[in-house]
């Protein structure tokens, strides 16, 4: 038995020794409470966003970086353009993800983790779009300007659609496939 599943005690209480919980449910993962799966989650979810906020973080700085290099100057209009776009997709992505992080600090000692929990999902789902997104335009920008050719444009689409195969089509996929009864 692994040490987050419970057992029925001596006095046939479900829970840890001597302790009653008639609150627990099986949410699929051993018998925990709504407060116990929350904080699973919210751990969980942390992992995760460590993950991609690390990545958000760097690439936004380099994109920050690009405005004061000599060559910026000599971008078209429409390369201008992509990269403000770029920048601005870069930022929203960065405020998105780091959101969760000041949901829970408002919401803490509220007893709203569950709710905190979903609404930081949310946020990172956003995210992780806005990410694409972000991904995407920074590719067509420097692709147009490394090898200046139609099919630039086309290898920029390829990347997004992986992206989105990857980030969201895999993921929807194995949850479809998943036991819809069970929970994470």
């Amino acid at each position: 038995m692994r040490d987050h599943e419970t057992h029925e005690d001596d006095a046939g209480h479900h829970g840890f020794p001597g302790r009653d919980r008639p609150e627990v449910r099986n949410w699929g993962r051993g018998t925990e409470t709504p407060e116990e799966r929350a904080d699973r989650r919210w751990g969980d979810l942390l992992q995760e966003l460590r993950v991609a906020q690390t990545g958000v973080q760097i690439l936004f700085g380099f994109l920050l970086t690009v405005v004061f290099q000599q060559r910026f100057t000599e971008l078209s209009d429409t390369d201008r353009h992509i990269y403000t776009v770029t920048v601005v997709l870069g930022a929203a992505t960065v405020g998105t993800l780091v959101g969760p992080v000041s949901l829970h600090r408002f919401l803490t000692g509220r007893r709203l983790k569950p709710e905190t929990v979903l609404l930081a999902s949310r946020l990172t789902i956003l995210g992780l779009f806005l990410l694409l997104c972000t991904m995407t335009s920074s590719l067509l920008l420097i692709l147009r300007l490394a090898v200046q050719d139609s099919w630039a444009a086309g290898l920029v689409g390829a990347m997004a659609f992986w992206f989105a195969v990857c980030w969201f089509g895999v993921p929807l996929w194995a949850s479809h496939r998943g036991n819809p009864a069970e929970d994470d």
